[in-house]
């Protein structure tokens, strides 16, 4: 599935935008818009969009491809070289995880300013990006149908049932740096993509969520937990494609420990859970990324309400609490 870009197009990808933003948007009219160069961080160059701070650490959405570029480089520095991803011969050669979604997305950036040079430097600096998330929500081009996750779940048909009443939106390449990975800055992260749900009237994210390793029995404690306890009810059940389906249930009840399976599961999967998540029916199995995959559906609505003390509720437009110390 990629996005075709006609030949003009392709010839302004590579193009400093700076200046000549309406310009090159008059040129291409509004098919431009269709074939994805609406990028959120390509046309022209955008104040910076803050989220939040937690001391030296920034969140925000990222405005440019240089700054796309270096969230594809932790991704690539997380997935496939601490974890057991396969990269493509041009993803050895760039050193970035990337794809054809990476265009039309928006990326939140959790960004380390005490790795920006000071005083003249700063015109040359690049801002160490340490964590990233990347969104695609159903208003925007691709969206709905064009979710990655429907390669391996059948989302398009929850997603035609619930529109118009709820706006869908999708989570994915989630990482954090090793010496990054704590509450601090995982909090940081949620705070931003809280605040961009909100912003954007989002009602349900949901997206794959991975076990390491491609044996789904290393897993089968925490996979029989998930499936006998946070099965989605049949109103928001998913269910994996035939061909990829991989059943969760690989225990018997009476098998499963509870303390046990939650301290199998990923630490990210085990957040979604606190906030209210359930998950859909079936595992898939990624050998390209080296993951047993469970799908997360979070309607905004199920959110433990406790959460809002500290992010605020959903139909606020900022938060209650200051995230900078």
């Amino acid at each position: 599935m990629k996005t075709k870009i006609g030949g003009r197009a392709k010839r302004l990808r590579g193009t400093p935008l700076r200046g000549r933003a309406s310009r090159i948007l008059k040129t291409l009219g509004p098919k431009a818009r269709a074939h994805g160069l609406h990028l959120p961080f390509g046309i022209g160059r955008k104040p910076a969009k803050v989220y939040g701070a937690i001391g030296s650490l920034e969140v925000r959405l990222a405005r440019t491809r240089s700054e796309v570029r270096r969230a594809q480089r932790l991704r690539y520095e997380v997935f496939y070289n601490e974890m057991s991803a396969k990269p493509s011969l041009a993803a050895q050669l760039r050193r970035r995880d990337q794809d054809s979604y990476d265009a039309i997305c928006d990326h939140l950036l959790v960004i380390d300013k005490s790795a920006e040079p000071s005083g003249m430097d700063r015109r040359r600096a690049r801002a160490r990006v340490v964590g990233t998330y990347r969104v695609l929500r159903q208003d925007m081009p691709r969206g709905a149908r064009g979710f990655y996750t429907q390669s391996e779940y059948n989302i398009a048909e929850l997603i035609d049932q619930r529109s118009p009443e709820y706006s869908f939106m999708e989570l994915g390449r989630s990482c954090v740096l090793k010496p990054y990975r704590n509450k601090r800055t995982v909090e940081l992260l949620w705070h931003g993509l809280w605040t961009y749900i909100r912003e954007h009237g989002v009602d349900v994210m949901l997206g794959c969520a991975s076990f390491e390793g491609t044996d789904p029995d290393a897993h089968a404690m925490a996979l029989s937990f998930l499936h006998q306890e946070r099965l989605a009810p049949p109103e928001w059940r998913v269910r994996a494609h035939d061909r990829l389906h991989v059943p969760m249930d690989r225990l018997p009840k009476d098998q499963i420990d509870p303390k046990a399976a939650l301290k199998g599961l990923p630490p990210l999967i085990k957040g979604y859970l606190r906030l209210g998540a359930f998950v859909g029916d079936g595992a898939v199995v990624d050998h390209q990324f080296g993951t047993t995959d469970v799908l997360i559906i979070l309607p905004v609505e199920k959110i433990d309400p406790r959460y809002f003390e500290h992010f605020g509720a959903p139909d606020e437009r900022q938060s209650r609490v200051a995230v900078t110390v």
